[in-house]
């Protein structure tokens, strides 16, 4: 099979969820003969059409910053939108790829690239990684009509999409495909990597990981850590940055265990952070927007506890299922959580065991068989 990846960023030059899905799964298929084509942005050393662990890297534009201020730009996903199409119209004209997956969001290389396949007999397959809707008000302000316009157009666009857990497939099929149209293909974690990443002398009893951004909470989490921490000797890292950044510091510097609070930042290396879980016995992130929440397969993956916020925005629940607890976001149920889990508590589940279902060898295998519906009939 030949399969075209679009993404205008290339995984690990640049690094983040979505690439990071292309690339474990595109690697592995190219390990298994399949020929595999990555069309991106120009992030890496080297000519502009590369190998790389098996795959061709394709250079359609070149680097470009992604963000305006803390929001992605949207004249960076325009630009690499119209560099797209001349590059891979001709290449679906002569059918070099059998189908085309484009990684959503950005929303506008999914429009250009089934532009570029018109006519050509070579389906699209999309993956949603989020639904906002709402949350456009919140991020684009007086803009948030076109961005909710864009995303409308896009879910309404032919396509076989593919959502990455149950919530994002709902709250897709409430804007076009319905949802027995939608494939569900979660994302997926390296088990023996986090089982075997080293493990740091000067762990934590309590770990967060992730954006400091207003919708995951951390100042519920410090709130719940500062009523049981001390009964429990305990200690809590904060690994991650953003916005409420300063904001949470100055929270924590505020509470009776502050001297119990390390902020850690971010940490360039990802074996780093998971050998931080593995230290960890409990993992919390309160966060109530999560398409995925992949910290929580990895911190299941490294044995804490993981304790969530069960909540319509979240995909937590289908992800952790019985491998954690899920609670209310609000200070005094993940305080109960905590106090429980500090205690000794365990979910029903072995978390172990509930992360294997997520390998990324797994996934692969889901992915590969729905591209092949897509491609060859019986989607």
């Amino acid at each position: 099979m030949n399969v075209a990846f679009v993404s205008n960023v290339v995984y690990p030059f640049v690094k983040g969820g979505a690439e990071k899905r292309i690339y474990e799964i595109g690697r592995r298929l190219a390990t298994d003969g399949h020929e595999i084509t990555v069309y991106g942005r120009h992030f890496w050393d080297g000519p502009a059409t590369m190998e790389y662990e098996g795959m061709t890297l394709r250079a359609v534009a070149p680097s470009a910053d992604l963000y305006e201020g803390e929001r992605r730009s949207i004249t960076e996903a325009i630009d690499f939108s119209v560099r797209l199409l001349p590059e891979l119209q001709p290449a679906l004209s002569e059918r070099e790829h059998d189908l085309v997956v484009a990684s959503v969001f950005p929303y506008f290389p999914v429009l250009s690239s089934k532009l570029a396949g018109l006519g050509k007999g070579v389906p699209l397959v999309t993956t949603w990684h989020e639904v906002w809707r709402s949350y456009w008000s919140e991020y684009l302000g007086r803009l948030a009509p076109f961005g909710r316009g864009v995303e409308f157009a896009t879910a309404r666009t032919p396509q076989h999409p593919i959502a990455i857990s149950e919530v994002t497939a709902s709250r897709l099929a409430e804007l076009g495909p319905p949802r027995e149209e939608i494939e569900i293909v979660p994302n997926g974690i390296d088990v023996d990597r986090i089982r075997s990443a080293p493990v740091p002398d000067d762990g934590y009893d309590v770990l967060f990981a992730g954006r400091l951004i207003e919708h995951k909470n951390v100042d519920v989490l410090l709130d719940a850590f500062d009523a049981v921490g001390p009964d429990h000797d305990a200690t809590l890292g904060i690994v991650g940055d953003g916005p409420e950044s300063d904001a949470l510091r100055t929270h924590a510097r505020s509470l009776d265990c502050s001297d119990r609070i390390d902020f850690l930042g971010f940490l360039d290396d990802y074996d780093d952070v998971l050998g931080q879980m593995l230290a960890a016995d409990v993992f919390v992130s309160p966060s109530t927007r999560e398409g995925f929440g992949i910290t929580f397969v990895e911190a299941m993956a490294a044995d804490c506890t993981v304790i969530a916020a069960e909540h319509p925005d979240s995909a937590a629940t289908d992800v952790i299922g019985d491998g954690g607890f899920l609670v209310s976001p609000t200070v005094d149920s993940v305080a109960d959580a905590l106090d429980d889990a500090l205690g000794g508590e365990r979910p029903p589940a072995d978390p172990v065991d509930r992360a294997l279902r997520f390998d990324w060898d797994q996934v692969t295998t889901r992915a590969l068989e729905a591209y092949e519906r897509a491609a060859f009939g019986g989607w």
